[in-house]
């Protein structure tokens, strides 16, 4: 299969989109008194199940390395899945959604920690950027620091993607369909387990009418749809514009939420969520192709 870049940007677009969609599920889910690792066990199984349906052939070819790459990506995963998911349980989808985010940040950081590869300049000058939207969002310059346990619970989760994106980085023999399989088993049986210790008092008050149609839509279209929609486009494309088009599912996520009446709009939201986007584009392209007038200016 052969696609145009045009093409391939439009299904990371589609993808961003539906990811975007996917914060207003969770939080359906949450709001329906589903605890997030009961959420994230039926997910994954879900995801596992239809990746393997599809690309079984793949799958059955793994390899003990692709098994232990798997257990390690799909471990830090569901750490990020988890975090996050519980962390919506205490803010708003907009909030979750810009917070983790941050993750596009932090990834150079990581790097730095891990292979001493010190970050290029544009990288401070992000997570300065970062932290400001971060304070908007949050209500830091509004009520003090004060910072909530849902925005809190986000923004560690943000830690746990972008350290599996660097681990991703490190194991790239692994086929795509096999870890994404692997991404599936782990979040669903991590999951199981997580839930049965401890969340089994929390299963009489489920309303499993309201909070299973928005969990199956999260494992067949979020998970194992969007996700093979960004396996594909990311194989036609260049990095930068598929960073950059990713990175939208923060502002789809926010554009849901207001729509459906999840939050209203405020000053905080646009300014923080405006900041943040600011600093993921900073650190995809750099202050000087954001703003390529003043340099046309400079050279002439």
């Amino acid at each position: 299969m052969q696609l145009s870049k045009t093409k391939a940007n439009t299904l990371l677009m589609l993808a961003a989109v539906i990811w975007g969609a996917g914060y207003i599920w969770s939080k359906q889910a949450t709001n329906a008194g589903l605890p997030a690792g009961a959420i994230n066990a039926l997910r994954g199984l879900i995801y596992a199940g239809l990746a393997y349906a599809f690309f079984h052939r793949t799958i059955n070819r793994m390899t003990r390395q692709d098994l232990r790459v798997g257990l390690i990506a799909g471990g830090i995963n569901f750490l990020g899945y988890q975090l996050q998911t519980l962390g919506l349980s205490y803010t708003t989808p907009a909030n979750n959604a810009f917070l983790t985010a941050t993750y596009v940040v932090l990834v150079p950081f990581i790097v730095w920690l891990v292979f001493h590869q010190r970050p290029e300049r544009k990288s401070f000058l992000a997570i300065l950027i970062c932290m400001v939207g971060m304070g908007f969002l949050t209500n830091v310059f509004t009520q003090g620091f004060a910072l909530h346990i849902g925005d809190a619970l986000t923004i560690v989760s943000a830690v746990f993607y972008a350290g599996q994106i660097v681990y991703f980085g490190m194991a790239d023999g692994t086929p795509p369909w096999t870890l994404a399989f692997m991404l599936g088993v782990t979040q669903g049986v991590f999951g199981a387990l997580w839930s049965l210790l401890f969340e089994r008092g929390a299963y009489a008050a489920i309303d499993w009418s309201a909070g299973l149609p928005p969990v199956i839509i999260l494992g067949v279209v979020s998970s194992f749809g969007a996700q093979t929609l960004q396996l594909v486009g990311q194989r036609f494309t260049d990095p930068t514009p598929a960073g950059l088009i990713l990175m939208t599912e923060s502002m789809f996520g926010t554009l849901f939420s207001v729509v459906l009446g999840f939050e209203p709009f405020t000053a905080s939201l646009l300014i923080g969520g405006s900041l943040i986007v600011l600093a993921l584009l900073t650190m995809q392209v750099g202050l000087r192709r954001l703003w390529p007038f003043r340099q046309r200016v400079r050279d002439h």
